[in-house]
C-alpha cells in the first residue's frame, strides 16, 4: 500500500526515507488535491487476468507500454541511470507507472514547491501528470520491476528544471489554482 509524506530536506542519499520527525503523511486524497498524482491500487498477482488494469487503460486510452527493470544486474549503465532519473525534471506527458514487483520512491513537488515522497511497492500504480517537477529513485532494495503506460506513442524526454516557460509546465500550474479532474 502507497504511502506519502512530506520530506524535511534535500539529502546526499536518496534511497533512504526522509522525512519529517514525526513524518507528516499525506493521503492519496490530499496528494491528489496538492499536486494532481492520481492513485490506484491494484494487485499485482491477479493484475493479468483481473481485467482492473486493462480497463483503466480502456478507459484512459493508455494504448502502449512496456516493462522497466531497475536493478544493478538488469539496468545498463546503472549508476548514471539512476541519477539521471534523481535529476528534478518534467515531462509534456503524464508519467504512469504501474509497480509490478520491488519498491521505490517518486518524489513530486507540492503547490508550495515542497517534496512530498511517495513509496510504491508492487500493485501500486501512480499517475503523474504532465508539467509537474518530480524525480524517481530506488530505495535500500535497489529493485524494481514497473509497467510503463502510454496515450499514443511512448515519448521519453525528460525537461530538467527549469522549464517554467513550457506550455505543459503553464497548463500545470493553472491547474493548480483550479483544480484538477479525476480522468
Amino acid at each position: 500500500m502507497v504511502r506519502a509524506w512530506y520530506m524535511d530536506s534535500e539529502s546526499n542519499d536518496q534511497r533512504l526515507e526522509h522525512h519529517r520527525n514525526p513524518p507528516e503523511f499525506i493521503t492519496m486524497d490530499k496528494l491528489f488535491e496538492n499536486c494532481g498524482v492520481e492513485y490506484f491500487s491494484l494487485n499485482a498477482e491477479t493484475y493479468k487476468t483481473d481485467g482492473i488494469l486493462d480497463e483503466i487503460k480502456r478507459k484512459r486510452n493508455y494504448n502502449y507500454e512496456d516493462e522497466i527493470v531497475c536493478s544493478k544486474e538488469r539496468l545498463p549503465n546503472y549508476e548514471k541511470t539512476l541519477k539521471t532519473f534523481f535529476t528534478e525534471h518534467l515531462h509534456s506527458d503524464e508519467e504512469i507507472r504501474f509497480v509490478v514487483d520491488g519498491s521505490g520512491y517518486f518524489d513530486v513537488r507540492d503547490r508550495n514547491d515542497q517534496w512530498i515522497r511517495i513509496e510504491v511497492v508492487a500493485g501500486d500504480m501512480i499517475v503523474i501528470p504532465k508539467g509537474i517537477y518530480h524525480r524517481f529513485t530506488l530505495d535500500t532494495k535497489n529493485y524494481i520491476i514497473a509497467k510503463r503506460l502510454f496515450c499514443g506513442n511512448p515519448v521519453w524526454t525528460a525537461f530538467n528544471r527549469p522549464t517554467d516557460d513550457m506550455e505543459c509546465r503553464k497548463s500545470y500550474l493553472e491547474k493548480l489554482k483550479t483544480g484538477f479532474a479525476t480522468s
